[in-house]
């Protein structure tokens, strides 16, 4: 199996994470995303995170997402991720089943086991038990979408079949991209992952390219792979203005990365931009940066977020501008279509 030669996909990402209320927090999530579709994104993902205002601020997905498919009429919206175990299925084939009618057929599913282990405790699991419950609800989704009879007999209202070939696979591990291929699913790939202790300087390439390739072997035959890559990507005007903003974000979350099991080798920022896998700078030093990253070179979608950088909201817009015109073009992605620049001049 080979990854699509059609152009690659531009995607923007957010947890939430202004520093500001909840409400605004979401505002402006909602600006950012309106403005990715200005610059001819293709795509826009959120985060779920339950309880932990630091980790990220949005813990109904679907819900915010049908406030942001009322303000744009193009851009696709994705999940990055439902932690499905810790979902009741049907509703959430529910919900996703509706917002996709509203949203005109936009949205994409992106689920994975994740989530800490407290918050499993407060929804009354096992966190061990993760991928068995994880598996058990997926399939549960999956037949409320294709309008399988569920426990009881009754059959999902609306029905919405087509959600299953919009399903995405968020995963760490060579296993996890062997589930996610054998059922066709897309795959979605970290901003970041911890360092084997046997291999602390491993770059994020080495480690996920053994996960693209189980991916790509499970892969049933004739099924298109879909890949998602998502970068922490932060592109400023000035390189030390991009660095300011990125060492006052970095440092700040650098220890809760080590708690995670992330290895970062010394206390520079240059070190640690390398070991949370930051891209920063100007356009052409996020560009230089990118490339050197093989691979991106096997993903069907780019998508950018600002974390663990975390810059104030006018930076994030101008990052969104500069990725649109100036990364995204020398990376060989889409760039923006003819109306784009109508589009722009209304945000403005």
């Amino acid at each position: 199996m080979t990854t699509s030669s059609q152009p690659k996909r531009l995607g923007f990402f957010t947890r939430l994470l202004d520093e500001a209320s909840a409400s605004e927090r979401y505002r402006l999530a909602s600006e950012q995303i309106v403005h990715a579709e200005a610059y001819g994104f293709d795509s826009a993902w959120v985060a779920q995170h339950h309880f932990h205002e630091a980790e990220g601020g949005l813990p109904a997905p679907l819900v915010f997402l049908a406030q942001v498919a009322a303000r744009t009429s193009r851009i696709r919206l994705g999940t990055g991720i439902i932690t499905l175990p810790l979902e009741n299925p049907v509703r959430v084939a529910e919900d996703a089943a509706v917002l996709d009618l509203l949203s005109g057929g936009r949205l994409e599913v992106g689920v994975g086991t994740g989530g800490t282990p407290s918050s499993f405790t407060a929804f009354g699991f096992d966190s061990a038990n993760r991928s068995e419950i994880f598996d058990r609800h997926l399939a549960v989704v999956r037949d409320a979408w294709a309008g399988r009879a569920l426990e009881g007999g009754d059959t999902l209202y609306p029905t919405a079949p087509h959600l299953n070939d919009r399903v995405w696979q968020a995963t760490f591990s060579t296993w996890g991209g062997i589930r996610a291929g054998k059922a066709g699913d897309g795959l979605m790939l970290s901003r970041t992952q911890p360092r084997p202790k046997e291999n602390p300087r491993a770059t994020l390439a080495e480690i996920q390219h053994p996960i693209i390739d189980a991916y790509l072997d499970a892969l049933p035959e004739g099924r298109e792979a879909r890949i998602v890559a998502s970068r922490s990507v932060f592109v400023a005007d000035s390189r030390d203005e991009a660095l300011q903003l990125a060492e006052k974000g970095l440092r700040r979350v650098i220890e809760g990365f080590i708690a995670k099991g992330h290895i970062v080798p010394g206390n520079s920022l240059p070190e640690i931009i390398a070991a949370l896998d930051t891209h920063v700078g100007t356009p052409d030093d996020v560009i230089r940066s990118l490339q050197a990253d093989t691979s991106l070179e096997r993903a069907t979608d780019l998508v950018f977020q600002v974390h663990s950088v975390d810059p104030p909201h006018s930076y994030i817009l101008r990052s969104i501008e500069l990725l649109a015109t100036e990364v995204a073009p020398a990376l060989g992605l889409r760039r923006p279509d003819p109306r784009a620049e109508k589009r722009i001049a209304l945000v403005r």
